[in-house]
């Protein structure tokens, strides 16, 4: 057995085909913690699915290998892994209460029936459905049918739980609750979780890494604030949260900074990260919110004119597109507070920004 200061589960070397040709996941190497939650992210076809499906045996590695506990597993049936696994459609047997579906894969594993009913009612607890268990699932509305689903894979006390987009079929406020709940629960039982979906503000909540898919490689693998404030790429900063994006040439650079010429015209100053030599195409990334409105002469080393195009009133913010640079939508976040200058359309300001704010990228398509 694998010691506890080792990974839980372990991808080494993984690639997957489909048609022997084109592979969808690309030399995959990635530790997953014991008791994390790494959230598997990236859009439609990106891979984040097919490696969940490989670790919870329903697809098989067409190169490398997966430990679990240590163990090699890429042999071992689904039913003798011992993982938990919840899925958007909440696969609950129709015909059966909700005890009784949570009392399926204890039944499975030869519990006696105290300690079942123990469990059960434990697990009932845990995500508040303690008067439930008599009900069918058509009985219950769809934010309960999928906290039984969770409660079903916990309920055995696996070391590992697999979740597939599993609040994509939940309306906006139910699914931004569970967010939350399936977090505490994450945190009371400390058990490991791989969790997969499209929804950055849904990685972003609940994650304590966030592995960043497209193409079928990881492009960035951080806890979520590295991710979005420190993106080592121009897909990641487009993908995680609003960004500003300027595409242009590289005029001056060194290892700390460098000045690229936008291509609507204007030098910035930025922050070198992922770029190639002097006459080379970068992408800057600058968060909304990392933009100053009217700030003093010579504050910072970015300062432009910017003509107001909309303001859209969002409550704590007021969502400011303006053109800058010679780009039209450009987009700034000022906080709604009495301290702040009210801003008229069709009006032109100065904005700015720090050259650490600013990140020089890999040029995007």
């Amino acid at each position: 057995m694998a010691e506890n200061n080792d990974p839980l589960v372990r991808f080494v070397d993984i690639q997957k085909s489909y048609d022997g040709e084109i592979l969808v996941i690309k030399d995959l190497n990635m530790d997953v913690t014991r008791g994390e939650f790494l959230t598997m992210l990236g859009p439609s076809g990106s891979g984040k699915t097919t490696c969940l499906m490989m670790v919870a045996g329903f697809e098989p590695a067409t190169h490398g290998e997966i430990y679990l506990n240590g163990q090699p597993i890429n042999n071992v049936p689904p039913h003798k892994r011992g993982i938990g696994m919840v899925f958007q459609n909440y696969a609950l047997f129709p015909h059966m209460t909700v005890s009784e579906n949570l009392a399926f894969p204890l039944e499975v594993r030869k519990m006696n029936k105290d300690e079942c009913k123990r469990r059960i009612k434990r697990a009932l607890e845990m995500v508040q459905l303690a008067e439930f268990g008599n009900r069918r699932p058509a009985q219950l509305s769809g934010g309960q049918q999928q906290r039984v689903a969770v409660a079903r894979a916990l309920v055995f006390d696996p070391d590992l739980v697999l979740m597939d987009e599993p609040l994509g079929a939940l309306d906006k406020n139910l699914r931004e609750q569970m967010q939350f709940e399936i977090k505490h629960i994450h945190e009371e039982l400390g058990v490991t979780v791989i969790y997969v979906t499209h929804d950055q503000t849904e990685a972003l909540t609940m994650s304590n890494r966030i592995a960043v898919f497209d193409d079928g490689i990881i492009q960035q693998l951080a806890p979520p604030d590295i991710l979005y404030e420190k993106p080592d790429n121009a897909f990641v900063a487009q993908f995680i949260g609003e960004n500003n994006r300027l595409l242009g040439t590289i005029m001056e650079a060194d290892d700390v900074s460098c000045k690229v010429e936008v291509d609507g015209g204007g030098l910035i100053h930025a922050k070198s990260v992922n770029i190639a030599g002097i006459g080379e195409r970068a992408t800057l990334s600058l968060r909304p919110e990392r933009v100053i409105i009217q700030p003093p002469e010579g504050s910072l080393p970015n300062i432009f004119d910017a003509r107001v195009k909309e303001l859209i009133y969002l409550g704590d913010h007021i969502r400011t597109r303006v053109n800058v640079c010679g780009h039209d939508d450009f987009v700034v976040k000022i906080p709604n507070s009495a301290t702040q200058a009210v801003l008229q359309k069709n009006t032109t300001v100065k904005i700015g920004w720090e050259m650490e704010d600013c990140r020089a990228l890999d040029p995007s398509d």
